[in-house]
């Protein structure tokens, strides 16, 4: 096990998009946008930002920047590796030690893959399951990621959703995103025919997890496919 194992704290940056050119990240030539995504790359550079400083401001955490091959444009890179190049370029904001409990997530296809996924890859990195939880993203979606920490039963006081800004477009945003939300209360785990094609799309290169082996606890949970919560024991 590296140094990572006496870390207890997870701060999770949920990816967006992954980076085109690095040194035009302040405009959307600078990313691989779907066509909704217009004008919102450089505020993803604020949820970099923001999981650094948190990291930082909490040395017993691990920061995950999570996120899958999404975009046949960019090839078989991932939001989560894009992410880290960002944190790279601008030097981790001038605290190089952030570095060093940094690492990616590579296999979530959605926001409850991003924290479920999150919550895996820090057992697979650490050895154990957070004890906390910092989600990092955007603000308007604060109470779909709280849908889904309801749906993962992990524990309310020891978790918190940082919602770092908005997209200029947010009121063209909240009807998709109220659908989304609808969404996962009808399937929580996203496993029906509806999110089940949606994560297929996004996931054009076939990446396939290995937690089912890395997680061994939750191994009933990674495999239920609801709609009913999960009753099951969970080591949080």
């Amino acid at each position: 096990m590296t140094g990572w194992a006496g870390l207890e704290n997870l701060v999770l940056v949920a990816g967006h998009a992954i980076p085109r050119d690095l040194d035009r990240l302040d405009s959307d030539a600078g990313w691989y946008l779907k066509h909704f995504q217009a004008g919102e790359g450089r505020f993803y550079v604020d949820h970099v930002c923001a999981g650094v400083r948190l990291a930082l401001e909490d040395p017993q955490s691990l920061l995950i920047f999570a996120g899958s091959q999404t975009d046949t444009a960019a090839g078989p890179q991932s939001e989560a590796q894009g992410y880290w190049r960002i944190a790279e370029r601008l030097q981790w904001q001038g605290s190089p030690g952030v570095r060093d409990r940094a690492t990616t997530e590579e296999h979530s296809l959605d926001s409850m893959l991003n924290l479920f996924y999150g919550i895996c890859r820090f057992r697979e990195a650490t050895g154990r399951y957070p004890y906390r939880i910092a989600v990092v993203g955007w603000a308007f979606k604060q109470p779909r990621f709280d849908f889904h920490r309801q749906t993962l039963r992990f524990p309310a006081a020891r978790y918190r959703y940082v919602g770092v800004n908005d997209p200029v477009t947010l009121e063209e945003n909240l009807p998709f995103e109220r659908q989304r939300l609808a969404d996962f209360q009808a399937d929580p785990y996203g496993t029906g025919p509806s999110l089940t094609a949606r994560r297929a799309l996004r996931n054009p290169f076939r990446r396939h997890h290995g937690y089912l082996e890395s997680c061994p606890e939750i191994r009933a949970l990674l495999l239920h496919r609801g709609p009913e919560l999960y009753a099951g024991p969970l080591p949080w």
